[in-house]
């Protein structure tokens, strides 16, 4: 069955707008230990929020994985991984990390333990809960 992931971006520098418009990129960038572990662990066909860090901090729309991870060709080092992935939708209505926070299903999400993680996987049980806040 397929994963379901958070990955968080810089609007300024690559927004859900940016993905639609190229209806494909690499996701790249990822240093963090943590993140490339789970970036490596993502597979074909796998679900992701796109999240707005900066001044959004928002949960703005779904894409899929549409590769297998793999060692980024613009850098020396092969333990820097990426992935491919395309826009599937815009969420109608964005959840703020705020009303995150305050969610108490949510208290445990890795977003909110783990405020400096890009790529982290998201449960079957909180999946459920953001869907209702999306309005899913």
């Amino acid at each position: 069955m397929a994963k379901r992931w958070l990955f968080k971006t810089e609007p300024s520098e690559y927004s859900y707008d940016d993905l639609e418009r190229d209806k494909k990129t690499v996701w790249e960038g990822v240093s963090n230990n943590l993140a490339l572990k789970n970036l490596r662990a993502v597979r074909l066909g796998d679900e992701i929020l796109i999240y707005h860090t900066g001044n959004d901090k928002a949960i703005i729309g779904l894409a899929e994985v549409i590769s297998e991870p793999y060692p980024d060709p613009n850098e020396k080092d092969d333990n820097l991984t990426v992935v491919n992935i395309k826009p599937k939708r815009r969420f109608a209505r964005q959840v703020t990390l705020t009303e995150i926070k305050n969610t108490e299903a949510l208290k445990e999400f890795d977003l909110v333990r783990l405020p400096r993680l890009s790529v982290m996987p998201v449960s079957k049980e909180h999946w459920q809960v953001l869907e209702e806040l999306l309005g899913d």
